[in-house]
C-alpha cells in the first residue's frame, strides 16, 4: 500500500533516493522496482533488519538488481549521516508526527537533498486525527510511547516546509477507507486487536488491498479528498 505517488514526487530511474523513516519498507521497496537507487533509514533496528532481509530476497529472486540497493541503516532523521546536498529524491511517511523536533528533522531532511531535488511528507490528516485523539488518549502520546506527539494542519505542515527551504508544489490526501478502521480501534481500544468489528473491517481492507476491485477504488478516489486518512505534501529545494 503506497502512500506517495512517485509520479508527483517525479521519480526517475537512476535517481539517489532517501527513505526517512521507512519502517518495513513499502516505499523503498516501490523506489527500486521503478529503477531508483535506494537508501532505506528507520530508528527502529527490528525494521532496518526486515528490510534488509526482504531487499535480500529481492535481488536473489532477480525482482531488483543488486545496485539499486544502497542501504538500510538505522539512524535519527535530526542527525543524519550524509553529506549536504546528497540525494536526488527525499521522503518521510508518516514519521514527522512521532518526532518531538520535527523542525530539526526537516532542516536535516532538506539538507541531504540536492538543490531542484523534490521531497515528499506524509502525516495523519488533521480530522481523522482529531477524531482518533478525542476517542482514546492510549492511541498517542504520552500514553503511547513513541506514539503521536501533534496533529498537523495542512496550513502548518506547510508553513515548516517553506521555513525549511522547499517551494511546496502541490498535496493530496489518500486511505480514506482507513479512517473508520482507526475510528473503531480507538473505541473499543487501540491495542484491542482481536475485538471482532476490528477484525471483520481489517479483512475487508486486506482484501482491497491485495485484491484491487474496481468498486473499492472509485469509492477510494471519491472519498479520499473528504477523509483521506493521510495527508501528502510535495515540495522542491529551492
Amino acid at each position: 500500500m503506497l502512500t506517495i505517488r512517485f509520479d508527483r514526487l517525479g521519480l526517475q530511474a537512476g535517481d539517489l533516493v532517501l527513505d526517512a523513516g521507512a519502517g518495513f519498507g513499502r516505499h523503498a521497496f516501490e523506489i527500486a522496482r521503478r529503477g531508483a537507487n535506494i537508501v532505506a533509514l528507520d530508528y527502529m533496528a527490528d525494521e532496518v533488519v526486515s528490510t534488509r532481509a526482504t531487499f535480500g530476497g529481492m535481488i536473489a529472486a532477480g525482482e531488483i538488481p543488486e545496485e539499486r540497493y544502497v542501504g538500510a541503516l538505522q539512524g535519527d532523521a535530526t542527525r543524519l549521516p550524509f553529506a549536504s546536498n546528497s540525494f536526488d529524491r527525499v521522503i518521510t511517511s508518516e514519521v514527522l508526527e512521532h518526532i518531538q523536533d520535527d523542525v530539526a528533522a526537516l532542516a536535516e531532511l532538506v539538507r541531504v537533498l540536492k538543490p531542484g531535488g523534490t521531497f515528499a511528507a506524509t502525516v495523519p490528516t488533521w480530522y481523522p486525527e482529531k477524531i482518533n485523539w478525542l476517542l482514546s488518549d492510549e492511541y498517542h502520546a504520552p500514553k503511547s510511547v513513541g506514539g503521536h506527539v501533534r496533529i498537523y494542519s495542512a496550513t502548518e505542515l506547510k508553513a515548516k516546509l517553506r521555513t525549511a527551504g522547499l517551494n511546496v508544489l502541490g498535496s493530496h490526501r489518500a486511505h480514506a477507507l482507513h479512517s473508520p478502521y482507526w475510528w473503531l480501534k480507538c473505541a473499543v481500544g487501540p491495542r484491542d486487536n482481536d475485538h471482532a468489528l476490528v477484525t471483520k473491517y481489517r479483512e475487508v481492507l486486506e482484501w482491497e488491498i491485495t485484491k484491487q476491485p474496481r468498486s473499492m477504488a472509485v469509492l477510494e478516489r471519491g472519498l479520499a479528498p473528504v477523509m483521506g486518512k493521510s495527508y501528502i505534501v510535495y515540495g522542491e529545494k529551492t
